[in-house]
């Protein structure tokens, strides 16, 4: 069975694809359609703009739909300087990979060379029954003023997130340890809420 995920963000899909797909569900994308929607995610946090992806792509396409968003928390910021839901748009530029990790170092900096972060998620199913939703956190990590070399497009903070527990960057950890990590967060919850949604709509 085919489902959209509203998309661009290689990353976001590949974190779930083969899972899915061993389950029995094709994950496609926007990229796969031949258009794309001129979408104001204005909502005030990651369940609200899910639902504004998922709603807006399922009305088009006619196929189960998930959106998802996240937004970005930091212990020692004021309210105000919160990125919430802008974490890629600051000041109304949307920032690339590049520009985001110049700019979460430089502030990473102004605090003494490191933030205390936390992710929101937020996933919408959306499909002819109506709208299902699911928000989870991942564990506190901190966010350094100094990059590792390595990268994961789309994801560009992973290069300057460290894990409390062993103090590493993220993308320098094993994979076992990455594994132990994924065990810890909603990973497989995640799946689980868009396999019994989707199966639901079979039914």
């Amino acid at each position: 069975m085919k489902v959209l995920f509203a998309t661009t963000n290689q990353a976001k899909v590949g974190k779930y694809k083969e899972a899915l797909k061993e389950k029995g569900i094709e994950l496609i994308t926007i990229n796969d359609l031949d258009y794309k929607l001129n979408i104001k995610e204005n909502g005030k946090n990651a369940i609200e703009n899910a639902y504004i992806k998922a709603k807006a792509y399922y009305e088009k396409a006619k196929i189960p739909t998930i959106g998802m968003d996240n937004c970005l928390f930091i212990e020692e910021l004021p309210e105000e300087k919160q990125p919430g839901t802008h974490v890629r748009r600051i000041n109304g530029k949307e920032l690339t990979d590049e520009e985001m990790i110049e700019h979460y170092t430089k502030l990473a900096k102004e605090y003494g060379g490191r933030l205390t972060a936390k992710w929101i998620y937020g996933m919408v199913i959306c499909d002819e029954q109506g709208e299902k939703e699911y928000s989870w956190s991942k564990s506190n990590f901190y966010l350094v003023d100094k990059p590792c070399k390595n990268r994961n497009p789309g994801y560009p903070l992973d290069s300057i997130s460290v894990m409390p527990e062993n103090n590493q960057y993220w993308l320098e950890l094993t994979e076992e340890q990455k594994k132990q990590s994924k065990e810890k967060s909603n990973t497989n919850d995640v799946i689980e809420f868009i396999v019994n949604n989707i199966r639901n709509e079979e039914k």
